[in-house]
């Protein structure tokens, strides 16, 4: 069965792809399938809430499985934010470096150890007849003091994920160590577990 991925950002687009083909799930992008997904405004304020209005969006315009995901960044100190507000953090959606810029101001005074945070994701799958597959993945670290590395996207050049020791941002890391330990990697690997299960049982 063909699934459509349900999102307009290219890198996560990718980041998707990558993790879901290897599964021996076929997916399909919107113009692979001839059609134009509407950009849907993301009103949830969970991220549970906004991956299901993605979804269910995609799946109603293609008639296909859609998965989608919505994802963001924790702080601790911030009580959670920015969350579901992480990539318009800053006013405008997207910009990257002035989201990151904000998040180093609003932590300037706070050392390293209390520093905690987490990337979180929510992917969802919605299928035509109604039927929801939820999975989450999150993936602990630290905020660092400046950016490094210029792979991935949003705050991966100012995360510093436990798994390396607070030591490498997560823009430092090849595809494959990214995929290992993210929150998207975890939280799309135990949807397509679900997803595999649920095509085995029909």
């Amino acid at each position: 069965m063909d699934y459509i991925i349900a999102t307009h950002n290219m890198k996560k687009r990718a980041e998707l792809q990558r993790i879901l083909a290897p599964l021996g799930i076929r997916v399909l992008l919107a113009e692979e399938a001839g059609v134009t997904l509407t950009d849907v405004e993301e009103t949830g304020v969970t991220f549970e809430e906004n991956a299901l209005l993605k979804a269910e969006s995609g799946c109603r315009e293609t008639g296909l499985p859609c998965v989608a995901d919505d994802s963001g960044l924790t702080v601790d100190a911030l009580d959670g934010a920015p969350g579901v507000y992480s990539a318009r953090y800053a006013g405008g959606h997207g910009d990257d470096e002035a989201n990151n810029r904000k998040l180093l101001e609003a932590l300037a005074d706070v050392p390293a150890e209390q520093r905690g945070a987490a990337f979180v994701s929510v992917a969802c799958c919605v299928y035509p007849d109604g039927r929801r597959l939820f999975a989450r993945g999150e993936c602990r670290g630290r905020i660092g003091f400046e950016p490094h590395g210029s792979g991935g996207f949003g705050y991966d050049p100012l995360f510093l994920p436990e798994e390396y020791g607070y030591q490498t941002a997560m823009a430092e890391l090849t595809a494959a160590q990214k995929d290992a330990i993210s929150h998207r990697g975890r939280s799309v690997r135990a949807l397509a577990k679900q997803i595999e299960e649920k095509d085995h049982d029909e």
